[in-house]
């Protein structure tokens, strides 16, 4: 896939907003904009809209608004008579509702100056890109996007409409951030060569054996499918594709690695650079299928040298039985409480929770997932208690983060320039899975060379009649 150029100077603004959001619609003119800036940049509450309220939504929204940094102003879920919906809407009982975002913002876009956005993994993009076009600072759970090419818009849109955009890995305003980052400018981590990532956690979709997509079911009342599907393909409702079940199919989630990675080797992407591999071999499939993710997964990232930093191997490996090589000295895990469980409800009983081994000059590191600190193994751990530098504390947890950085006060550690690149790494490990095939990675064209198909999956399918026009905001 080659950069595009999506210049809309041939579209009269307001006719293109017009259309996606219906006749009357909140415009956002460079007046607009400027003023809903400086309203959150004055100290005053943020006025933040809510898409997606059920299930991890729900957690982000309880965060957000116990920071005392925010007003909950709209709510908006495509099911709204859900029973996982119930919780907020009780919580918030005076604010509007809406089961349509673009409805939302074409009754309430001038009241609004942030959106969370707390959807299926597959629909962040049109949400996000509409809220960022109209000037509104997004907090995005991961991944940002569901495919490599809507990740790569998202993180234009940043830059272009000049919002706060954040994404959900907590670890990053969290005591790993602060570590991992001392640490490799201390040169404590330093010429990494190895990385052994893994999460062996139960998931929706072990033990399910698929041949097609599911039969066609009635659609509840109080679904709206049509927006529920968003950008995605057409698919015929069935209760297997919702409420979290949609993670185990590629056409609507991301996976163990999408979901997964970017709480576990998201600070070594940052603070070593990493960017895009230009290789990525699925070392082992354990029952493939083209339509959701497999029973376990090896694969080798492989990260080119940049600058004096030497190449990088990164392997992943996710399913039940499928654990990772690691020291004999190893010990304990390391594991924080805080850390949700996975998206089965529960955690599952497993030899070794969610981790990573970093492999460095003189030194190994064992880490865990979210905010988890590293520790060094081996006889220099001791010896270097006293040499380590000094790590900050975070002043701000990841979501007053974000709503401090939407008054200007801080910058979010997680932005779209900075979680971007993670989630289109991770992108291309999704599509090694999915075509069980070894991938050579062009960065400078944004291209994959080797495999045709997989180079199309990097631009995803085309989107339904209607919806579109996300692609071109």
């Amino acid at each position: 896939m080659t950069p595009q150029n999506h210049d809309l100077s041939r579209i009269e603004r307001r006719k293109f907003i017009g259309g996606l959001i219906g006749a009357g619609a909140y415009i956002a003119t460079p007046s607009r904009l400027l003023g809903a800036r400086q309203a959150a940049a004055s100290g005053d509450k943020v006025n933040l809209a809510c898409v997606g309220i059920g299930n991890r939504a729900a957690q982000i929204i309880i965060e957000l608004h116990k920071t005392g940094l925010c007003n909950i102003v709209a709510l908006c879920d495509t099911d709204m008579g859900a029973p996982h919906t119930q919780d907020i809407l009780k919580m918030f009982p005076d604010v509007p509702r809406f089961q349509d975002f673009r409805q939302m913002f074409d009754k309430m876009g001038k009241h609004i100056q942030a959106v969370s956005v707390g959807t299926p993994d597959f629909s962040h993009f049109p949400v996000a890109m509409l809220a960022m076009s109209l000037g509104k600072h997004v907090y995005c759970e991961k991944p940002m996007g569901h495919s490599y090419r809507q990740v790569q818009l998202m993180i234009e849109a940043e830059t272009k409409y000049k919002v706060a955009a954040q994404m959900g890995n907590q670890g990053h305003s969290e005591a790993n951030y602060f570590q991992f980052k001392a640490w490799t400018d201390a040169g404590i981590i330093k010429n990494v060569t190895k990385i052994t990532a893994y999460m062996n956690s139960k998931r929706r979709w072990h033990g399910m054996n698929v041949a097609d997509y599911l039969p066609e079911q009635p659609v509840p009342e109080t679904l709206d499918w049509d927006c529920w599907l968003a950008t995605a393909a057409t698919h015929k409702f069935n209760k297997g594709y919702v409420n979290g079940e949609w993670r185990s199919w590629y056409d609507f989630g991301n996976g163990a690695l999408g979901d997964w990675g970017a709480h576990i080797f998201d600070t070594a992407h940052e603070f070593l650079k990493l960017g895009m591999p230009t290789e990525v071999d699925p070392v082992l499939i354990e029952g493939y299928s083209p339509l959701i993710f497999p029973q376990a997964t090896t694969l080798a990232f492989r990260f080119p040298k940049r600058g004096d930093l030497p190449p990088v191997e990164l392997m992943w490996y996710d399913g039940v039985n499928n654990l990772p090589p690691l020291p004999n000295n190893l010990g304990e895990s390391v594991v924080d409480a805080n850390i949700p469980p996975p998206s089965t409800g529960k955690a599952e009983n497993k030899s070794r929770p969610p981790g990573k081994v970093i492999y460095g000059e003189g030194l190994t590191f064992k880490g865990g997932s979210h905010g988890t600190t590293l520790q060094i193994l081996g006889p220099k751990a001791e010896d270097m208690k006293s040499k380590g530098p000094e790590v900050p504390k975070s002043p701000s947890n990841h979501f007053a983060n974000f709503l401090l950085a939407c008054q200007g006060k801080e910058t979010c550690r997680s932005s779209f320039a900075v979680a971007g690149p993670l989630c289109q790494a991770m992108a291309i490990g999704i599509i090694a899975q999915r075509v069980n095939a070894k991938l050579t990675f062009d960065p400078a064209t944004q291209s994959i060379t080797n495999h045709k198909l997989a180079n199309e999956f990097l631009t995803g399918p085309p989107p339904r009649k209607d919806w579109e026009q996300f692609y071109k905001l």
